[in-house]
């Protein structure tokens, strides 16, 4: 850093804190990625274990001149 008179003038280097490379936009897209894929594998999983046994259960239809049941 240098000052002249009552300007302050730094460096590139010394203005970014040292930091120059930009590895933080690659950490956040690979995390990113890999939460979509455990939850999507979550989802997936859950689905398709889910018992589904075949048995019509009737639905609730709610609104108006819907019949109560």
């Amino acid at each position: 850093m240098e000052r002249i008179g009552n300007e302050t003038h730094v460096t590139t280097t010394e203005a970014s804190g040292g930091v120059t490379h930009h590895g933080v936009r690659y950490v956040l897209m690979f995390s990113l990625l890999i939460a979509i894929a455990v939850l999507s594998l979550i989802w997936i999983t859950g689905a398709w274990s889910s018992k589904d046994d075949g048995i019509d259960r009737p639905h609730r239809i709610q609104g108006v001149g819907a019949e109560t049941g």
